[in-house]
């Protein structure tokens, strides 16, 4: 199979697969997946529109093998980003525009995992918690919520505290975006 990754935008972003690591690496031949659990041609799979983690908990498409026996289960929140990066850094727009949140920090220099925040804290779906603008406010981290899980002054600094480490501005986000470039002659 190819030697780079398979990226798939869709149903989410950012889902890789390596034929490599199946067919040098674990040895199974092309037939072990095609055309059996996997249609040949490209975007066969989306177009079905069933290539979901439910379809893979019951035993389709790469659940068939990634079953906990066989493979590590598609259900070990252990094993997500086996398959699933992650942006490094997240910008959230609602309620406030410009507050980002850093993956890899969490993540490579915290040594988090996916499930110290999905699902209990965070649902494990892009842009759920700015889907609720009215629950996804700064009152609600005071109280222990969403990112004040941790941020409670002492697991990690007081979500009251530090307000630009998350709260870029709007001229920080127009900045990172490359928006609002000054025109020719310093305006």
């Amino acid at each position: 199979g190819p030697r780079e990754l398979m990226v798939w935008n869709t149903p989410v972003p950012r889902v890789t697969f390596s034929h490599k690591v199946h067919t040098m690496d674990a040895g199974l031949e092309c037939d072990s997946c095609h055309d059996d659990l996997f249609e040949m041609e490209s975007g066969a799979v989306v177009e079905k529109g069933d290539f979901t983690m439910k379809s893979f908990s019951d035993g389709n498409y790469c659940g068939a093998c990634h079953d906990g026996d066989t493979a590590f289960s598609t259900n070990s929140y252990d094993m997500c980003s086996a398959c699933h990066s992650a942006p490094n850094t997240i910008v959230f727009t609602k309620p406030v525009k410009a507050v980002v949140f850093d993956h890899k920090m969490h993540v490579e220099d915290m040594g988090f995992n996916c499930t110290n925040c999905h699902s209990d804290i965070f649902k494990m779906q892009i842009g759920a918690a700015e889907e609720n603008p009215d629950e996804f406010v700064m009152e609600a981290l005071y109280q222990g919520k969403f990112c004040g899980a941790c941020h409670d002054g002492e697991q990690a600094f007081a979500s009251d505290t530090r307000c630009t480490t998350c709260h870029i501005g709007v001229m920080g986000f127009d900045r990172l975006f490359g928006h609002g470039e000054k025109k020719k002659g310093g305006h």
